[in-house]
């Protein structure tokens, strides 16, 4: 397909070149038309030459990109097929990774025990970002409330 497309396109150069001289040279369109008969059948001839050699490029472009997208189809399909047998395999070596591994048995539920867990208060918190602080380390700008100390008046 590929020396027919170069053949095509070697063609359309060499009558585009030729046509340039017949257009442009008054010595070559007089002995071409002597040739032809007349300058009308000159004229004609070199438009159907050229209708011809448009056509047969149009095709040969045509027929190249069709190819090379179907080639291009039959590739990514192959590239999907191997990403699927990858993905298959690392699938199951996960499986098998996971049956190997001690105290789990598939198809199995564990609960959790239903000791209760004691009670932690939800405040204060212990995490330094938050502006309640933990018991042990009270607010410095707050004064912890002693008896006896007078208490702050309500508004």
């Amino acid at each position: 397909m590929l020396a027919l497309k170069r053949l095509v396109t070697i063609l359309v150069m060499v009558f585009v070149l030729l046509a340039l001289l017949v257009l442009l040279v008054p010595s070559v369109r007089s002995s071409f038309a002597s040739m032809a008969g007349s300058y009308e059948s000159l004229y004609f001839g070199l438009l159907i030459a050229a209708v011809v050699l448009l056509a047969l490029q149009l095709i040969t472009e045509n027929l190249d990109s069709t190819l090379l997208r179907r080639n291009i189809s039959l590739h990514e399909g192959k590239i999907n097929e191997l990403k699927a047998r990858l993905y298959d395999q690392q699938m199951e070596l996960r499986e098998r990774e996971f049956q190997q591994r001690p105290g789990t048995v598939p198809g199995t539920t564990t609960y959790p025990d239903p000791t209760p867990e004691p009670s932690r208060p939800i405040f204060p918190q212990s995490d330094p970002s938050l502006s309640n602080a933990p018991i042990d380390q009270p607010n410095s700008i707050i004064p912890p409330n002693t008896p006896g100390s007078p208490q702050p008046p309500m508004r």
